[in-house]
């Protein structure tokens, strides 16, 4: 089965990316994003110089429980800069949200409990709430993961939106907040 077709089986429509816009960026964005394929997984994801960002992680029913995952996080955590990725809130009726974010939180990564994450699908016209997850090997603060997450819609999710898609997708100070008396801040400082 084609890496995109694990993913688009995998991942809520509302979170994906669609085949020609990750095609586009695995072309043209090659010096950040980057897809690690093997029989039971994908992992697609960002690297700029100070930080990583995971856009999709699969690992295949047969090999869930057997470290791959573990595995792949460990090489990512190798590189020695913070991982950052989105990812639902628990959904008591999709047992696999729970399932992700205990993943996650045993392979130490913290809720960024400061940074909210609302996302339009240009897909369904919804608006999915998407929880901050974070690892980071020397204590950054959630400031610094806001910017880095700004940096990532910035380049990533809005790379080519409009070519995309035939529409655009929200501007990041409607995506993305940080604890409200900062936002406005960071924002004129990234600009």
């Amino acid at each position: 089965m084609h890496w995109y077709e694990k993913l688009n089986q995998y991942f809520p429509i509302e979170e994906m990316k669609s085949q020609e816009h990750m095609e586009v960026l695995l072309k043209e964005r090659s010096d950040v994003y980057h897809k690690d394929e093997g029989p039971n997984h994908v992992l697609i994801y960002v690297e700029f110089d100070e930080f990583l960002f995971i856009d999709y992680l699969f690992v295949s029913k047969h090999a869930r429980g057997q470290g791959l995952g573990h595995q792949l996080i460990e090489k990512l955590k190798k590189k020695d800069k913070p991982i950052i990725l989105e990812v639902e809130p628990i959904n008591y009726e999709d047992t696999d949200t729970e399932k992700r974010l205990n993943f996650y939180a045993r392979e130490g990564f913290e809720h960024a409990s400061s940074i909210g994450y609302r996302r339009r699908s240009l897909a369904t016209n919804e608006v999915n709430h998407m929880e901050i997850l974070y690892w980071s090997p020397n204590h950054e603060s959630e400031e610094k993961i806001y910017e880095s997450m700004v940096k990532t819609y910035h380049h990533i999710h809005k790379y080519k939106d409009e070519e995309m898609y035939g529409a655009a997708f929200d501007p990041v100070d409607q995506v993305l907040s940080f604890g409200e008396n900062q936002k406005e801040d960071i924002l004129k400082k990234l600009n």
